[in-house]
Parts: C-alpha cells; structure tokens; sequence
C-alpha cells in the first residue's frame, strides 16, 4: 500500500466500523467469508470457473484488495466510485507523436498477457458480485480494448454484458495534455464526485490514465489497478484492488514509492514521487 498525501483525496485507510455512514445497499453483495486474508491489511478473491464435474478450469490468476478492514466500504455500496487505470499494456509500441485517440495503429495497445487479464479480472469481478451501474471510459484504444476485455469475463463468467450497463465514452477522462486529450481533470473531479450510486445497480466504474489518475489523487497505479472513492467524505480513497499478477511499469512510471503501509487512524501520509515519463 502506498503511503502518499493526495491532490484530491488522501490515501488515508481506516476500519470500515469507524467509517460507517448512510450509504445506498448493493445490488448484489460480495462475500466477505470467500475472502482469504494475506496479510493483516489484504485480502483476495478467487473464483473457479463452472466445469464439467471434476474438470478445473478455474482462472489461476486472482483479485487482490486492501485495507481488509474496508470490506463492506469498498463493495458493499452503490455509491462509490472504482476509478480504474486501462490494462496493461505492450510496452514495445509506443505512442506516436500527436496520435489520435482513435488511431489503434499508432498508439500503445493492450499486449496479449494484458487482454488475458482483463478478461480474468472481468471473470473475477463477476463471480464476487462486483457489479457495475455506471461505465465511462476514455476514447483511446487501450482503455477501450480495457473494458471489452473485461466484459468478455463477465459473459464468460455471468452469461452477460457488465451486468447489461452500456459503456459511455468521455472526452474528459482522455489522456491528459496528448492531441484530444483533456486539458485538465476538472471534468475527471466532476463525473467522480457527483456519483450518488444512481439507481442502485452498482457503483460507478471510471477507466482513465496514469496521468489523469495521478493528477487528481496523487497516486501512483499500475496498470489494471483500481482505486475505490467515496464521494460522499470529499472523494477519499477507501483502498485499491488489482490482480495479483499485476507488475509496476519499470522504467516508465514510478509506481513503487513509499510503499509504506499506512497505519488505519493515521493523519499524514507521504508525498508521491511523479513519473519518470
């Protein structure tokens, strides 16, 4: 967990008893007994793919969350937010100078490993009733391959479409400062604290970028990784989620700073390192 003061939020934990507010109840409520702790702070989630009898196809990968103590904060509510970084990515390709958002060709795309898993992330949102009410993702390509990929593991798992949510598309979560990009994260700030769980059917996913995401909390995500936000106490962080498999952009961005635990009823934290690129 990273320890770092935020421009919009702090990353600041605490026990969900000592969080507990008025909040809308889930459509569908995630398991905490299916959780298995890690450590004193994170858990996971697993899932087993249905099969045939004694035939495990069960996806290796699996969902990995902290602070334990947010459990019922973090899933357990319509009105939050999980504002998601796209997939990860192939590295070897990179954006060329003043590329559209619409160019696949000539931009970073998802790679084979990263389609994986956003699939498997899908399937393991799915099978532990993270459901969504709400999509919106950026214009380009990686984050829109990003939330295809995942609603295929939602059919794989669940037999439908993100839970049936259509998926809009939102200039204002593009690459910050690149051609049609957004100018700024006012509108990032806006869609993410006027969130009030909408009618009930799940919180609101959000998948932007590295730079629009750091720009707003200050933190630093790998690629796939969610941070859950509570609209509600001034767009606090409660905790991420990301698979375990998911790995920092070495030498690309600085995600690997203060990774100092923060302490539940802590009331600082560190600054974050800002990316290398």
């Amino acid at each position: 967990m990273q320890k770092r003061k935020g421009y919009l939020v702090k990353r600041i934990f605490y026990p969900a008893a000592f969080l507990l507010v008025a909040a809308a109840t889930a459509q569908a409520e995630p398991d905490r007994d299916a959780v298995t702790k890690i450590s004193d702070t994170v858990g996971e989630m697993t899932m087993t793919m249905p099969g045939d009898d004694a035939d495990d196809r069960g996806i290796e990968n699996s969902l990995r969350f902290e602070p334990i103590q947010n459990f019922d904060e973090m899933f357990l509510r319509d009105d939050v937010v999980f504002l998601m970084r796209h997939g990860p990515t192939d590295w070897s390709k990179l954006d060329e100078k003043d590329v559209a958002p619409g160019d696949c060709a000539d931009q970073r795309v998802l790679s084979d490993q990263g389609r994986q898993d956003m699939r498997d992330l899908g399937a393991l949102l799915a099978h532990n009733d993270i459901r969504f009410g709400r999509v919106v993702v950026s214009e380009w390509c990686r984050n829109q391959q990003t939330v295809d990929e995942m609603r295929t593991g939602f059919d794989a798992y669940a037999g439908e479409s993100l839970n049936g949510v259509p998926v809009e598309t939102a200039a204002d979560l593009n690459l910050l400062l690149s051609l049609q990009g957004a100018r700024d994260v006012e509108g990032l700030r806006d869609l993410v604290s006027s969130w009030d769980g909408g009618t009930g059917e799940g919180p609101l996913l959000v998948v932007s970028h590295f730079t629009n995401i750091q720009e707003l909390t200050q933190f630093s995500v790998y690629e796939g990784e969610i941070l859950v936000i509570d609209p509600d106490r001034n767009n606090r962080v409660l905790g991420y989620l990301r698979l375990k498999t998911a790995e920092p952009d070495v030498g690309h961005f600085d995600v690997e700073a203060d990774m100092t635990p923060v302490e539940p009823d802590s009331a600082a934290d560190q600054p974050a390192k800002a990316a290398t690129n």
